[in-house]
């Protein structure tokens, strides 16, 4: 009866939003930004290292990007196909201006496909497969305004690949006093990258494993690119949390989860954040088991051992490792229970009550 009371006022909240936005079903589209104009009206897309080369008429692997006429163009900017004003602790940020809600969003395709993707539905769509909300930037940041949102959230499926989009909704979003937020797989080339990160404020980046093969089989990307974009933001200046999502049997592996989190200390610190997220069966791999919360607590023991700060287990409602502790003295600072948090013993400076400790994060 719960579960039922729950989903009907899920339905109805996006029925309400629905019928408060001035958009209209339809799509949009205009040049892209990164692409090169090869002979024979052919072009090569450079937003993203699959580098596809496209013929007249041909769409690249995001399904979202179409040559016509030897002019690429994105097919989604201005088009969504799902939104929602999530905490944002939903992305996960832990770190950053807890308790606060991200008006999200989401266009159909993605540069990946990952056999455990959580969102294949649209991830994995053509935009023409869904019902589509024409949205201007404009539209997207008086709404957020409007529901009191703190940021904007570019989450769902994969927003490298509505980047244009992005890009353009972000600059009006900080004209605004709002926050943008990235959730992204991180599969982009270095020149659009540093660019976008002008106007990204946070990044939670999907590092799904730390073997090569996994990556290339399982994900279909190389690995190093992925840790190369994560290098580059913090590098930006931009807030980085990161999530593994553990899938048995595929990246579990103790000791690949123990170089991942060297190579995380040594290139970023010990104070970034990293989530370790629970598999449920999901896309293509439905066949395997939810991830063992005893897997998830050894990875985190792990990172621990490794000196990282702050390690935290996700999809276990109530898990202690949800919660955040001070490095120092160890006391409790934010209680979490879902998305339900409750600030303990931290300012909202960030600082620990008992001991004074500066936590790193945005916490104001």
């Amino acid at each position: 009866m719960k579960k039922t009371i729950k989903l009907f006022l899920t339905v109805c909240s996006v029925l309400i939003l629905i019928s408060q936005f001035p958009f209209q079903v339809i799509g949009g589209s205009r040049e892209a930004s990164y692409y090169q104009k090869l002979p024979g009206k052919k072009v090569k897309c450079t937003l993203c290292p699959n580098f596809c080369e496209l013929k007249d008429g041909d769409r690249g692997i995001c399904k979202v990007r179409e040559n016509r006429g030897g002019i690429l163009y994105t097919l989604v900017y201005g088009g969504i196909v799902t939104f929602h004003n999530d905490p944002i602790e939903k992305k996960p940020f832990y770190h950053f201006l807890p308790g606060t809600k991200a008006f999200s969003i989401a266009t159909a395709g993605c540069n990946l496909h990952c056999f455990f993707c959580q969102n294949y539905t649209i991830s994995q769509k053509k935009p023409e497969d869904l019902p589509v909300l024409e949205a201007s930037p404009e539209d997207i940041v008086q709404k957020a305004i409007q529901l009191k949102s703190t940021s904007i959230a570019y989450t769902y499926s994969e927003p490298i690949i509505f980047y244009e989009y992005v890009y353009d909704i972000a600059k009006l979003a900080h004209q605004n006093g709002l926050e943008n937020v990235m959730v992204t797989a991180g599969y982009i080339c270095e020149k659009p990258l540093r660019e976008l990160c002008k106007v990204i404020d946070a990044a939670n980046i999907d590092l799904k494993g730390y073997n090569k093969k996994f990556y290339k089989d399982v994900v279909g990307c190389d690995l190093e690119k992925i840790k190369d974009t994560i290098k580059i933001m913090h590098e930006e200046g931009v807030w980085i949390e990161i999530t593994t999502l553990i899938v048995p049997g595929k990246n579990d592996n103790p000791d690949e989860i123990r170089e991942m989190c060297k190579w995380i200390k040594k290139e970023l610190g010990p104070d970034v954040p990293l989530h370790f997220s629970r598999f449920h069966p999901m896309y293509k791999l439905k066949n395997l088991e939810p991830t063992p919360t005893s897997t998830l607590e050894k990875m985190r023991k792990i990172a621990i051992e490794e000196g990282l700060n702050f390690v935290y287990i996700g999809n276990v409602p109530g898990h202690t490792a949800s919660n955040t502790y001070c490095p120092n003295c160890k006391e409790l600072l934010i209680k979490r229970y879902g998305y339900i948090i409750s600030l303990e013993n931290i300012t909202e400076a960030g600082k620990c009550k008992k001991c004074g400790a500066q936590i790193p994060g945005i916490w104001q």
